[in-house]
């Protein structure tokens, strides 16, 4: 193990034991260069000949570009084109973290450390699993999550799931939680959770986020060593007054010296920049001095280091400038209105045909985000509908864990019950 790493245990495992005892074979190997090429060429930074950043510089020192590719971008190319950085630029990282507490409220006065900047949500879970999951270990997770957790952490990292049901009637099956968090053997617990969910669009009410709250915490207070994973992938797309409108991070950060949360969130969705890729990890444990969350931070940038080196600059410059712009609150809330005007269009059409609809197919509870979910009846071939409705009624749709989801969030809101009586057919003619 690099001496640097060794160096960084040292200081967790004295100051935080549990979060040290949280982390993989992977996470206690992880570490951030502070003596090869990237520190040196800090310590060399404002020099009058700098010879050892490996990017290339004009005469005048402005970073060499393609002049008609500048032309394209109105921003000043120091912004473009370097590096940013393995943990992202420093005023992104303290904006996206003052815009966490003003999206949850709940973390006020509450530490929790400074985002470190990611490739987006899919590195965040990537990384968060190669700091924290060992081959073998299990992850607790409902049985309704995105496909792409098969690939990024179960056969990545060779780890097991553990699903119970995500529905329970009308609501979560928090009972499935219950068992998991509560029962057994006594010993590190990893939770995965997703809101709003994908594929099924549904997020807790107040209600339910405060159960989930408090098995958390009784599961800690048993002595188990719990790591919470809170992909917020679709976070503020809340569309209910009974829906909890913050993050399961923000509730449980803090709750209990047993837990460490982390909270994967970005732009991606929130911002509708998809393919910008900046997304962020941020931790949150209970009475953690800021020299914990720094070592933390340095292995998720060491991370970051041996995979993508650094999520892009452009991105970054651009969402801060954004984010700085006094329109900036106005014109997401005008999409947030778009979403919800679809969301209410497809509470509507099922109210009206919700009864002709039922021979066929039933919508799983839904409250949020960019989906919902119908369960087909009994004898239908979901995947076989999917074909027809792509090849007869030139719409598509996603065949996924039993059920059919349906991206409302891409159909213009005139469409909206054309989807729906195109499925009804497609499903009238396969039975």
């Amino acid at each position: 193990m690099n001496p640097l790493a060794v160096k960084l245990n040292e200081k967790l495992k004295s100051k935080a034991p549990v979060i040290f005892g949280l982390l993989s074979q992977k996470g206690k190997e992880s570490y951030f260069p502070k003596s090869g090429i990237l520190s040196q060429s800090m310590q060399a930074k404002g020099t009058a000949i700098n010879a050892t950043i490996g990017i290339a510089l004009e005469n005048d020192q402005s970073p060499v570009h393609i002049r008609s590719l500048a032309k394209l971008i109105n921003l000043d190319p120091k912004k473009v084109f370097p590096y940013a950085g393995c943990s992202g630029i420093p005023e992104m990282r303290k904006k996206w973290k003052s815009m966490q507490v003003e999206k949850n409220p709940a973390l006020e006065g509450k530490s929790t450390s400074l985002p470190v900047v990611t490739a987006a949500l899919s590195h965040g879970l990537s990384i968060t699993s190669l700091l924290f999951l060992d081959p073998g270990d299990t992850v607790i997770i409902a049985d309704k999550y995105w496909g792409n957790y098969n690939m990024l952490v179960k056969e990545r990292y060779d780890v097991n799931f553990d699903m119970y049901p995500f529905y329970d009637g009308d609501g979560m099956n928090l009972q499935g939680l219950e068992d998991r968090l509560l029962n057994g053997p006594v010993g590190k617990k990893v939770v995965a959770m997703n809101f709003p969910n994908n594929p099924t669009g549904y997020t807790p009410t107040k209600l339910e986020m405060e159960k989930i709250t408090s098995i958390v915490k009784a599961s800690a207070e048993l002595g188990n060593h719990i790591l919470l994973i809170c992909d917020d992938a679709y976070f503020g797309l809340v569309y209910e007054d009974d829906v909890d409108t913050q993050s399961v991070f923000a509730h449980v950060a803090g709750i209990h010296e047993n837990v460490l949360a982390i909270k994967i969130d970005g732009a991606t969705k929130e911002d509708y920049v998809w393919g910008f890729r900046v997304g962020f990890i941020t931790y949150a444990g209970k009475d953690l001095d800021k020299n914990v969350y720094t070592m933390l931070e340095e292995k998720t940038a060491g991370g970051i280091r041996n995979s993508v080196s650094s999520a892009p600059h452009i991105s970054q410059s651009l969402l801060l400038e954004t984010y700085n712009h006094p329109d900036y609150v106005k014109d997401k809330q005008a999409k947030y209105k778009l979403l919800r005007s679809r969301y209410n269009e497809v509470k509507a059409v099922l109210a009206k045909n919700g009864e002709r609809y039922s021979e066929y197919f039933k919508p799983l509870p839904y409250n949020s985000g960019y989906f919902m979910c119908v369960a087909l009846a009994d004898g239908l071939d979901g995947d076989a509908i999917r074909k027809v409705l792509i090849e007869k009624y030139n719409t598509g749709t996603i065949f996924i864990s039993g059920v059919i989801r349906l991206a409302y969030s891409a159909v213009a809101l005139d469409n909206i019950e054309q989807l729906f009586e195109n499925l009804y057919q497609a499903c009238k003619e396969q039975k």
